[in-house]
C-alpha cells in the first residue's frame, strides 16, 4: 500500500510539473522568437514578402516584409499585438515592393489578434490572416546547392521590382565545387563563386551572346554587376540578400 501511494504521489507531482511547464510555455508566447510568414489570406504582401517578425525579450518588435526594416515597442497582452510607432530604415523601394512597408504598418495599426500553436503563429485582422512559422523550424536555405531566382534589384538607395524582372526570372546556382551557373534574364552564364561565412566572391562570368530587349538588357547588366567581385550576403528562410559595398545588389528566393 505504501509503495502504491508513493507511485501515485510521484505521478501526481509529474503531472503537476507538466501542467506548470505547459502554462509557462503558454505565458511566454512569441516573446524571444523570430517568425517568417508561410501564407497570407486576404490582402497579400506587395512584392511577395516574406514577412519576418521578431519579438524581443525587451518588449520590442522588429518587422521586414521585403523593403525596409521597422522596429518599436510592443505589448502582447490580451492576445493582441499592440505596437508603438515604428522606426523605419529609409531604403526607397520601386515596383510592387514599394507597398510592403505600408502593408506592414496597416497590419500592425489594426492591432491583430495573435495565436500561437507550437511553432505556428497566426496574426489576424478583419481583412488579413498571416500564418508564420518559428524560424528555428523554418531554417535558412543553404546558399550552395540551392537554385535562387532574382526577385528584386537593389540599387543605390532603392529596391526595384518590375514585370520584366518577374517575367525573365534570372537565376543563380552555386555548386559544391565552387562553380557557378545561371541565367541573366537573357543569356546563360558560367563562372565561379567562393562562398565564405558572410561573403561570396564571384569570378569572371562567361555568357552567351543573345541580344535582348532594352529593359531585359538593363536587368542583365544589373545582375552581372551585382554578381561581380566580393558581395556580402545573408539568408532569411528562403530569401537571399546580396549586397555590394556600393549598396547595390540582389534579392533572390529559393526556386525549389
Amino acid at each position: 500500500m505504501r509503495t502504491t501511494a508513493a507511485v501515485l504521489g510521484l505521478l501526481t507531482i509529474a503531472s503537476l510539473s507538466a501542467c506548470n511547464a505547459d502554462e509557462q510555455a503558454s505565458e511566454v508566447g512569441p516573446t524571444g522568437r523570430t517568425f517568417v510568414s508561410t501564407s497570407v489570406a486576404g490582402d497579400p504582401i506587395p512584392g511577395g514578402g516574406p514577412l519576418m517578425v521578431r519579438f524581443t525579450d525587451a518588449g520590442r518588435i522588429s518587422v521586414d516584409a521585403g523593403c525596409n526594416q521597422g522596429s518599436g515597442y510592443v505589448d502582447l497582452a490580451d492576445g493582441k499585438v499592440v505596437a508603438g510607432p515604428l522606426v523605419m530604415t529609409e531604403m526607397a523601394c520601386l515596383g510592387e515592393t514599394a507597398g510592403a512597408d505600408a502593408w506592414v504598418v496597416s497590419l500592425l495599426d489594426a492591432q491583430p489578434n495573435w495565436t500561437l500553436d507550437g511553432h505556428t503563429l497566426t496574426l489576424t485582422t478583419p481583412t488579413t490572416s498571416v500564418t508564420l512559422t518559428d524560424k528555428q523550424v523554418a531554417p535558412d536555405r543553404p546558399v550552395v546547392g540551392t537554385t535562387w531566382t532574382v526577385t528584386a534589384l537593389i540599387g543605390s538607395g532603392a529596391i526595384t521590382t518590375t514585370p520584366a524582372l518577374e517575367k525573365v526570372a534570372p537565376q543563380l546556382l552555386i555548386a559544391e565545387d565552387g562553380s557557378a551557373s545561371g541565367f541573366t534574364g537573357c543569356n546563360q552564364m558560367i563562372g565561379t563563386a567562393d562562398v565564405q561565412k558572410s561573403s561570396i566572391t564571384f569570378g569572371q562570368w562567361a555568357t552567351t551572346k543573345m541580344a535582348c530587349e532594352p529593359d531585359v538588357a538593363e536587368i542583365e547588366r544589373a545582375v552581372l554587376a551585382a554578381l561581380s567581385g566580393k558581395t556580402e550576403y545573408n539568408v532569411q528562410a528562403d530569401t537571399l540578400h546580396l549586397t555590394r559595398a556600393d549598396g547595390t545588389g540582389l534579392t533572390l528566393r529559393a526556386a525549389d
